[in-house]
């Protein structure tokens, strides 16, 4: 149930929406196959796979998005396209040229989608309604763009702003890499990348092990900041924090895994008392490092 990333967007505090409200404005954009001819399609689909496309636990919403991609391998259009070249070469009695042998793969590769593997994969969103929140499970961009470009087109006006902070994340890491005691609630763990704010992208990382603050401070003299930085809120969850404000690797630790509701007796009653207890913490934690990188900067 716990989300593995956290991409952290804003909702706008005007923004009221029941779950039927928002169910209906999904269903709009609800996923469907693609064509033979559609390299990619996207729509929301059940995140519980119960036919409802929005799961509501007090407050808080879980959808989901289905992307399914067909796989056309490069190698397989470039093999296909140079014999269908030399066909060609036979028939005009010379080589194509670029313009068309671009005209030549843009066929193959239309002659070859309705044969290739669609692979499927689902994004889930959490709305938190209470404190207006909402996240994406995503490491990648690309995978949080697909999901802001179909809200965006299934609620309007779309309620979801960028988060700011008054500090920047890599300002505000490579200060704690120095002096850990401005962390209320939060301490530093072992993985760390300092990086250069210059053109030459040099990068030093510790894995497993605890940046030397003494080494920490010459990178910082030479100009590098940190990018990324393991650490872990209230003894509860640890994660690691980017320069883009993302989280990553979010895990729960032992004191809350213990905390899960025992006297459930059903998936759904797992699945909701799970959800409950994600959320809650996950609002806590977000609202926490909000205020460590000195609020939201409107």
């Amino acid at each position: 149930m716990w989300f593995k990333n956290l991409r952290i967007y804003r909702l706008s505090p005007d923004w009221v929406c029941s779950a039927q409200e928002l169910e209906e404005a999904l269903s709009k954009h609800s996923f469907t196959p693609g064509s033979s001819q559609e390299p990619l399609s996207l729509g929301w689909v059940s995140p519980r796979e119960n036919n409802a496309l929005v799961h509501e636990v007090n407050g808080q919403y879980l959808i989901a998005l289905r992307a399914e991609k067909k796989l056309l391998p490069t190698t397989v259009i470039n093999q296909v396209a140079r014999e269908k070249a030399r066909d060609i070469e036979e028939q005009q009695g010379y080589k194509p040229g670029r313009k068309q042998m671009k005209e030549i793969k843009e066929q193959v590769i239309v002659d070859l989608m309705p044969r290739a593997f669609a692979v499927s994969r689902d994004t889930r969103v959490w709305i938190d309604t209470r404190n207006h929140w909402l996240a994406i499970d995503a490491a990648a961009t690309a995978k949080s763009d697909e999901v802001l470009g179909l809200l965006a087109k299934s609620i309007e006006p779309f309620p979801v702003q960028p988060l700011y902070t008054e500090q920047s994340p890599a300002a505000a890491m490579t200060s704690w890499l120095v002096d850990e005691e401005q962390l209320a609630n939060f301490t530093v763990d072992q993985d760390t990348e300092l990086r250069s704010t210059g053109d030459s992208g040099a990068a030093v990382r510790y894995v497993k092990q605890s940046a030397d603050i003494a080494e920490v401070r010459k990178h910082v003299e030479a100009g590098k900041q940190c990018t990324r930085l393991a650490m872990t809120w209230a003894d509860r969850i640890s994660f690691v924090l980017t320069d883009a404000l993302d989280v990553k690797r979010v895990a729960p630790l032992d004191i809350l895994t213990e905390k899960q509701d025992v006297t459930a007796v059903n998936d759904d009653e797992i699945f909701d008392a799970d959800m409950t207890l994600m959320t809650s913490e996950l609002a806590k934690m977000i609202s926490d490092l909000v205020e460590v990188l000195g609020g939201e900067r409107k």
